[in-house]
């Protein structure tokens, strides 16, 4: 890419002026770029810290990612189901589900090629048997392809919004049962780590609540999603005044705690779970349920709390 520097431009640092005209790059990817000397000027490269003028014209070379393929590691896994055509698992809070910036290994599909045979390749090398995600802070249940036939239903029917998914979450305050929240999400324009409602360019996306448990200043619910947008259920939930209990990136973490709540002092991520998955079974056809009981740190806040139970869920 090839930037010419404008006079308003003049004097300001070579760094500072690529991330001003390529704002999709971060500025430590700008940094490596640079150090790599992928960011030239009359054909040499050159140093962040040089100053700009008028007139100049930098070129910006990106090479194209060089994806690595995973490897098997002897991780921790609680398996739900395991068959010929799937296999269920109990994703844990703080695993990242594939390999990606700043996850090299240690990720959901860096466990599951140890623990399931055969899932290299299946639906792109980069990530074996993934059909869907949830947020590294999230638990609960995640279904996986063990082969190319398995992958193309399951993707068909989480594309076509035929797969049943429901949550369980601790909010703040009292969201109505049966209230939907209908609202559009996509990447924030201005924190690009984060998703919004606001977004110029997003998709549809649906939430649904299913189950009110009243908990003092805090609310026990129930949700299902119709979509499956990045972030969907926090995003939504902090819209409505509602966010999320420990999710520090959308407004649910609190310094100052109602009389009551200390044990919520003790929570070091997002009060969200995926309880359960139900969807057509991609080898027989027949509808299956599969579900993951609350994580053991969520419970033990309920606990602390006095809740008597968490809300309802299907059972397999």
């Amino acid at each position: 890419m090839r930037l010419v520097v404008l006079p308003a431009d003049d004097g300001l640092r070579l760094d500072v002026f690529v991330a001003r005209h390529l704002p999709a790059l971060s500025r430590a990817r700008i940094q490596k770029l640079m150090s790599g000397g992928h960011v030239l000027r009359a054909g040499a490269a050159v140093k962040p810290a040089l100053r700009v003028e008028a007139g100049w014209t930098i070129d910006v070379e990106v090479p194209a990612p060089v994806a690595a393929t995973p490897r098997p590691e002897a991780l921790p896994l609680t398996i739900l189901h395991d068959d010929d055509d799937i296999v269920v698992v109990d994703k844990p809070a703080g695993l990242v589900v594939h390999p990606g910036a700043g996850h090299a290994g240690g990720t959901l599909v860096n466990a599951l090629l140890h623990h399931v045979k055969g899932l290299s390749g299946i639906g792109g090398a980069e990530r074996p048997g993934i059909v869907h995600r949830l947020d590294r802070g999230t638990s609960g249940v995640m279904v996986i392809a063990k082969h190319d036939r398995a992958h193309r239903a399951l993707a068909r029917q989480f594309h076509d919004r035929e797969v049943r998914k429901e949550y369980v979450a601790l909010v703040w305050g009292r969201i109505p049962a049966g209230a939907r929240i209908d609202r559009p999400i996509g990447r924030d324009p201005k924190h690009r780590q984060k998703m919004s409602s606001r977004a110029r360019h997003a998709k549809a996306a649906e939430t649904r609540v299913i189950e009110v448990t009243p908990l003092g200043s805090v609310s026990l619910v129930r949700l299902t999603i119709g979509t499956g947008r990045t972030h969907q259920i926090r995003v939504h939930l902090a819209d409505e005044g509602h966010a999320v209990v420990g999710d520090t990136v959308y407004g649910g973490a609190r310094r100052s705690l109602p009389p009551g709540l200390a044990a919520l002092t003790t929570l070091e991520r997002p009060f969200l779970h995926a309880a359960s998955l139900s969807f057509a079974h991609p080898g027989t056809g027949k509808p299956v349920t599969f579900a993951a009981p609350l994580a053991e740190d969520l419970t033990a806040i309920l606990e602390r709390l006095g809740a008597g139970k968490t809300p309802g869920r299907a059972s397999e």
